[in-house]
């Protein structure tokens, strides 16, 4: 098959200005270029050795550096690590180092370094989750005037940072880039779509519930699903009709600040995340300043939204998921749907889909087609029209300032090599990870989308804006992050209630803000705390926090897949 898009002359001009005839390197590139991208690239082949050539001449004064970069483990940076970092080093002769950690532990390298000043990586690709931690503490170089100024000598003609698909993400409300993603993936629903169009299952569905099975489009639908699947026996084995997990960990904690409460509606309208309440719950003012996080100061966080979140989880988790569920962590739990018995699930991250389309796997057909599929998340009774409806993982290069001029500038050449329109759609068929518009409608994706269960769809799809990572209101997220895991875990143990965690999950949030707020490290930039009234005058005000609704079970809704694809297209 012939996978070539049309030649993008103008930047194989663009770049031949600047690149010189014959250097080394390029004879490692063209080896590469042949043994490894070939067609899959949004480039002609004259265009990615224009490219490689401004690499090799852009790297000539930091030949022989050693560089070291840090990032989570996924399926992505594993082959950036073992494939392109090589490949960097035999074409630029900048000797890269690729550390793979747990997510945890890559917060903990870059907060160490924000509080101590000693360069520990020269460059992280950590989640922009942390966009309002870095546009605070202006403690990582912001992109923007990188590029422009100091980092200009450095900078790819042909980075094309507008067809990147997450840099609203990555920019802070100053307009300034302060992150550049590297690989992203979206939160979603996913189910056993042969399951959901068998004909007799459809007919039980219907007669015990009285409406048609297929994508819940709310809550109330995807408990009827839930219930109907658990205990039947499919293929030799007990069926369960949800999955997810419920360790005090502090996976449990992404699990719960990825979106699941504006899932729920808890949070307020607003894109690529609610205003001026956030889906952590934090309110902020005008300024963009955090002003509280419990109702009693506008914030979100311990109402009755948020409430119901949490109950919603916590019956979902003991009623209608394999006993051992609650007892793992996000690692544990992300293969269990592959193994064929879950029927559907609502937070399933689609970097698991490189994992679920493996030859021989019981959710697989014998022609290479999954028996599943991914569509977007139902919402919760609090969720109104405008609202986020679910998290996207932009994990994102960051240059801190505390790294040395020549180390960010090394270690901005590999981070623009590993997302370069060379590499990238090669790179995005390996871990299923899309940063660039012109990946995501390369025509071999195209050619693969009916082996990716709706990926390709949901990516080309007007729904995808409603996905989206912490946004700003959040203004240190290496602190605040870690009260989550352990209050949310004290609710899916039944130490406490949903509500009395919560309320000590807010209180919590509100120290670390007012503390924020007497230090002063962040400037104008950081917390306000408003003064305490009583719940209900917020309570009683439009937006969030919303007050308990009279009904958390309203009617149930589906939608049939294939008319929602179509729909999309």
């Amino acid at each position: 098959m012939n996978l070539k898009l049309k030649s993008t002359t103008a930047l194989g001009m663009a770049l031949a200005i600047v690149a010189s005839p014959v250097f080394a390197g390029m004879d490692e590139a063209k080896a590469f270029l042949d043994s490894e991208i070939g067609d899959l690239s949004s480039l002609s082949r004259a265009d990615q050795e224009a490219e490689m050539q401004w690499f090799v001449d852009a790297a000539q004064p930091f030949a022989g550096m050693e560089i070291k970069v840090v990032s989570e483990t996924i399926t992505t940076h594993e082959y950036e690590a073992k494939v392109l970092a090589p490949a960097f080093t035999a074409i630029t002769g900048i000797k890269i180092t690729h550390d793979l950690i747990g997510e945890g532990d890559v917060v903990e390298k870059l907060q160490t370094q924000m509080q101590s000043g000693e360069n520990i990586y020269d460059g992280y690709i950590n989640d922009s989750d942390l966009i309002g931690t870095h546009w605070r503490y202006q403690q990582a170089r912001n992109l923007t005037d990188w590029m422009a100024g100091e980092g200009a000598d450095v900078t790819n003609p042909g980075l094309d940072v507008a067809d990147f698909i997450g840099t609203e993400f990555t920019t802070g409300p100053d307009g300034k880039l302060y992150q550049l993603p590297d690989q992203q993936f979206a939160n979603l629903y996913w189910f056993r779509y042969d399951w959901f169009t068998d004909p007799a299952f459809k007919a039980e569905f219907k007669e015990k519930y009285g409406y048609d099975l297929g994508v819940p489009v709310n809550w109330s639908a995807y408990e009827d699903i839930a219930e109907f699947f658990t205990g039947k026996e499919i293929d030799g084995q007990t069926v369960y009709g949800n999955m997810d997990y419920g360790k005090k960990d502090p996976s449990l904690g992404w699990r719960f600040t990825d979106a699941w409460m504006s899932m729920a509606g808890m949070g307020d309208v607003g894109e690529p995340n609610g205003l001026p309440v956030d889906e952590w719950g934090i309110r902020v003012n005008e300024n963009s300043q955090p002003v509280g996080s419990c109702v009693t100061r506008g914030g979100a966080t311990n109402s009755p939204a948020a409430v119901y979140a949490i109950e919603k989880y916590t019956k979902w988790l003991n009623e209608y998921s394999p006993p051992s569920a609650p007892g793992m962590v996000f690692g544990e739990a992300g293969p269990v749907p592959a193994q064929g018995a879950i029927a559907q699930q609502m937070f399933w991250y689609t970097a698991f889909t490189a994992d679920m389309v493996k030859e021989g796997l019981p959710v697989m057909n014998e022609d290479g087609t999954p028996k599943w599929r991914m569509a977007p998340s139902p919402h919760g009774a609090y969720w109104e029209e405008g609202m986020k409806v679910g998290y996207q993982d932009a994990g994102s290069w960051t240059l801190m300032k505390s790294t040395p001029v020549d180390n960010a500038k090394a270690a901005w050449l590999y981070a623009q090599f590993v997302t370069s329109k060379t590499v990238d759609v090669k790179k995005a068929h390996v871990g299923l990870t899309f940063i660039r518009e012109s990946t995501v409608n390369h025509e071999s994706f195209s050619e693969r989308a009916p082996k990716l269960g709706g990926l390709v769809e949901f990516y080309r799809s007007p729904a995808r804006v409603q996905w989206s990572p912490t946004g700003t209101n959040v203004p240190d997220y290496p602190k605040l992050a870690q009260l989550w895991w352990q209050n949310i875990g004290d609710a899916s143990s039944g130490a406490k209630t949903a509500q009395e965690a919560l309320d000590s999950l807010c209180a919590q949030q509100e120290r670390v803000l007012e503390r924020l707020e007497r230090a002063g490290v962040q400037g104008d930039l950081g917390p306000k705390m408003n003064e305490e009234v009583s719940a209900e005058e917020w309570l009683s005000k439009p937006g969030a926090p919303k007050a308990k609704l009279d009904n958390e079970d309203p009617a149930p809704v589906t939608v049939d897949y294939d008319e929602l694809i179509a729909s999309w297209n």
